[in-house]
């Protein structure tokens, strides 16, 4: 019977740790694994994404004959590997999101790579400063960038002909997208929307960020939260005013029409939506599901009032860290190395078909890569308007907090758009000053309550 319960237990256990990681994809031999130091790592991509990281781990593994990378294709891998790493059995390297970086830092769930990344000679000049900036914490190294992305307006030149617009010149403020989408409307005899201009709320990825167009911010980089400011709460009485305009019903029957992001029935690749903002990867599916469509893409718009605000776009970042406690940390950044030389890097985000996140390209990268826009990407990233999440532990809820309440603000007409924003700010504040106290504590800041430099942030 004791047998019988040791088997059972470890059948058990065999079956919790299958449903992490067993259950996903292998994607490299075994048979070529001997002699060799084991490097397990754990990634969030799928299809043509996880293909191109494939090549890059393929490529590293024939470079050298002292590392084996074994790459898993891991779903919800942000928290498997904190989960994971918690439980003491960590991979040795993980693809997380850079927003998240600030939270496992905190948490204690990654390490630095401050030192490794000076003996190998890595540093912050060689990247688009905005990348760099999200793989640090509190002045430390957690993280080092894998693909990066930023946004842009993109627009379907065909319906702008079709409404009598000049595809030529698409919008350049506010204002102006505004107009475009009221020419664009079309509604059907019984007076369902069937055709719009712009969308706030679609995608509706990044709620966050619509202060930044319009000269807001959700907080002053380090103690105070400022969700409530005349500037956030424009910006707010912007993307609600699309329900006022049409009726809530009438446009959520329209946005409910549309499929999921990656299919034909996609509100902008279905022609239902003339233009979206949306990242650099949105490439890939126009010429998926739509590759008839005549589109262009530009710096989404500014509010006529804001020309400061010109060039604004949302930062993204896919990152790889060290799980504190993983097994072969230096053959691990070994790896993530080789990711970070030009040649790694390039041959990552040409599969994807993203920019680089490193300053310097080659000319082959450019005249290889598919995407027409690719380099309105990179220099986007490389503006000043260039927005990211904050970097705080707490982002995570914090980010969860604003999605709620917008969704409250475009779904209740009645509700005040500068109360919405206070609940958030005044429930958040009191998160991120126990944060802040904590981290007096620990001595990672001034007891004194006096703000870091900026390297220390």
């Amino acid at each position: 019977m004791k047998n019988a319960s040791a088997w059972f237990a470890a059948l058990g256990g065999a079956l919790v740790l299958g449903t992490m990681v067993w259950s996903e994809v292998i994607v490299q031999q075994p048979d070529k694994k001997e002699g060799k130091v084991i490097v397990t790592y754990w990634e969030k991509w799928t299809n043509f994404e996880a293909d191109a990281m494939r090549v890059v781990v393929e490529e590293f593994n024939r470079s050298q004959d002292k590392i084996y990378v074994e790459y898993l294709s891991v779903s919800n891998v942000s928290n498997k590997t904190m989960l994971s790493t918690a439980g003491g059995i960590p991979p040795d390297v993980a693809g997380l999101f850079g927003g998240n970086i600030a939270q496992y830092a905190s948490n204690g769930a990654v390490m630095p790579l401050d030192e490794l990344a000076k003996e190998a000679g890595i540093e912050r000049q060689q990247y688009i400063p905005v990348y760099w900036n999200m793989c640090t914490y509190r002045g430390k190294l957690w993280a080092l960038p894998t693909t990066p992305a930023s946004t842009a307006l993109h627009y379907n030149k065909g319906i702008l002909e079709e409404a009598g617009l000049d595809p030529n010149k698409p919008p350049t403020t506010i204002e102006e997208l505004d107009e475009m989408d009221a020419k664009i409307l079309k509604r059907d005899a019984s007076g369902k929307i069937v055709k719009m201009g712009f969308l706030p709320t679609e995608p509706g990825w990044w709620p966050w960020s619509w202060p930044s167009f319009f000269g807001g911010s959700l907080w002053n980089g380090y103690d105070k939260i400022t969700m409530a400011t005349p500037e956030n709460v424009r910006a707010y009485e912007w993307v609600r005013s699309y329900t006022k305009r049409y009726g809530l019903g009438t446009v959520q029957a329209f946005q409910q029409g549309f499929g999921g992001f990656d299919s034909p029935q996609n509100g902008f690749l279905d022609n239902k939506l003339a233009s979206v903002i949306q990242g650099v990867w949105m490439y890939n599916f126009i010429t998926k599901h739509n590759p008839e469509m005549k589109w262009a893409a530009v710096p989404f718009p500014h509010p006529a009032d804001r020309p400061d605000k010109a060039n604004t776009t949302v930062i993204d970042l896919d990152v790889l860290v060290i799980p504190r406690g993983a097994k072969h940390p230096k053959e691990a950044f070994e790896f993530i190395k080789f990711v970070q030389s030009q040649k790694g890097m390039e041959l990552l985000c040409l599969g994807q078909k993203k920019h680089s996140p490193l300053i310097k390209v080659s000319d082959e990268f450019i005249q290889a890569h598919p995407n027409p826009y690719v380099m309105l990407f990179a220099q986007q990233a490389l503006s000043v308007n260039a927005a990211s999440p904050p970097k705080t532990p707490i982002w995570p809820q914090w980010g969860d907090e604003i999605k709620t309440a917008l969704e409250k603000i475009n779904t209740d007409p009645n509700l005040s758009v500068k109360d919405a924003l206070l609940a958030v700010e005044q429930k958040m504040q009191i998160q991120l000053d126990r944060v802040l106290e904590s981290e007096r504590k620990l001595g990672i800041l001034p007891e004194d309550g006096s703000r870091p430099s900026e390297d220390q942030l």
